[in-house]
């Protein structure tokens, strides 16, 4: 019987072992992993954000502190969570993380940041007193979900993209260092070209500029009747001026025939008046 019972026993401790093996060797960490998919959760509830690298001595050094005050979570509340700026840089523009690390406390959308000292017993005392209260909130201005912010965040992950893909061309595809910067300025050039020829596409769309017909050249065609009336007073006009160059021509004809007679006129005048006087 004793014989028949050992491989019961010894699978069954084997069963125990496997078991308990996630407990004795190590616990499941109740800090919550924060990335660009889910971020948005952190605009409901309680929150408490660490902002991290995982070659950050101070990282490294803050890690037990908020590994314990993650224990607390549920007893105060809170929801205790850590961003890996190098595996989320959109997320480290959206918050503009400029030293590591940081802390952001989080109340219904409205950010503050922790400045205080950095311990469990100081984490528990800023959440159950509610220190955070004294602090002001971020402007919405500068809030993560801003417009303004959610550029920075574009702009971050494009920065590491275009980190990714300058040590590929030089790792991978074997490239010198000046290869890969030419690369990038040729379809820098060229992005923005085709960029300004949208934008004047879209532009000419909403705003199609007005074009000038060109004006027909005049033609001895019959005018329309809207127009006679303009042709009669021209007609008039020339009329007039052709009776007055006439009136003027006759009077100047007049005028050079009664000069001869005037002279003749004025010479028997001044023989007269000379025989008188004799």
């Amino acid at each position: 019987m004793a014989r028949s019972a050992s491989p019961v026993v010894l699978l069954a401790v084997l069963v125990l072992l496997l078991w308990g093996a996630p407990w004795t060797h190590g616990r499941r960490s109740n800090v919550r992993v924060i990335t660009d998919e889910n971020w948005r959760e952190l605009l409901k509830g309680d929150w408490m954000i660490e902002f991290y690298a995982p070659w950050c001595p101070a990282c490294q050094n803050l890690q037990p502190e908020w590994e314990s005050f993650a224990e607390w979570g549920e007893d105060l509340e809170v929801n205790v969570a850590k961003v890996d700026v190098t595996e989320q840089p959109g997320l480290s523009g959206r918050f503009i993380i400029t030293a590591l690390p940081t802390i952001y406390h989080c109340k219904d959308g409205e950010f503050r940041r922790y400045q205080g000292p950095r311990t469990k017993k100081d984490f528990i005392n800023f959440i159950s007193d509610k220190e955070w209260k004294s602090i002001e909130p971020v402007s919405s201005w500068f809030g993560p979900g801003s417009i303004l912010m959610s550029s920075m965040s574009a702009l971050f992950q494009l920065s590491m993209l275009i980190r990714t893909c300058h040590n590929y061309f030089i790792e991978d595809l074997g490239l010198p260092v000046w290869g890969s910067y030419t690369v990038f300025a040729l379809v820098t050039l060229l992005s923005g070209l085709l960029l300004g020829l949208c934008m004047i596409f879209v532009a000419d769309c909403l705003c199609p500029s007005k074009r000038r017909r060109p004006q027909p050249y005049p033609s001895k065609k019959i005018l329309p009747e809207s127009s006679q009336p303009l042709k009669k007073v021209e007609e008039e006009q020339e009329a007039n001026e052709g009776d007055i160059s006439e009136e003027e021509t006759e009077s100047k004809e007049e005028t050079s025939k009664d000069l001869p007679q005037n002279a003749i006129r004025q010479r028997s005048l001044g023989q007269s008046l000379a025989t008188d006087k004799s």
